[in-house]
């Protein structure tokens, strides 16, 4: 089964080869033939071609693009409102989100509590006896998870 596969492949790329060796050839058959190019004076009114010394002529300057360095970009990235100035609350807002997710009461305080929810919650989950205290079995259920590859490349 597999030669046959393997067969059919091997005639199906020598079809193509030869399709493509044939419109290759036809396209440079059917070619009109090349004018020979004769190294005379201009024709009237046409400009002349520039010379290879050019003397003291200089071209125009390249235009002036201004390059933002890497902390003006960080700093256009803050400045919201692009007023040229970085309010508290401009440099405060990427914390802000975090603090809600925080702040589970919603009361603008965070306390300790809330604060430390995420490892308290980690550690009820896994003191499966109650003890208050995690043996070797139960910390072991605390490792993170393995993060997952990005693509699935094989």
């Amino acid at each position: 089964m597999d030669r046959i596969v393997i067969g059919a492949l091997g005639a199906l790329l020598l079809v193509a080869a030869g399709v493509f060796w044939w419109q290759g050839r036809a396209a440079t058959d059917n070619a009109p033939a090349a004018v020979p190019i004769t190294l005379s004076s201009p024709p009237a009114g046409a400009e002349a071609l520039p010379e290879a010394d050019a003397g003291d002529e200089v071209g125009p300057d390249l235009p002036e693009v201004p390059e933002a360095t890497k902390e003006q970009k960080r700093f256009d990235r803050i400045d919201r409102d692009h007023d040229g100035k970085i309010t508290m609350a401009e440099m405060l807002a990427p914390r802000a989100s975090e603090f809600r997710k925080l702040d589970v009461d919603g009361n603008n305080l965070l306390t300790f509590s809330e604060w430390a929810a995420r490892p308290i919650n980690k550690f009820k989950s896994a003191d499966k006896d109650g003890s208050g205290y995690l043996t070797r079995a139960e910390f072991a259920t605390t490792k993170a998870a393995p993060k997952k590859p990005a693509c699935r490349c094989r």
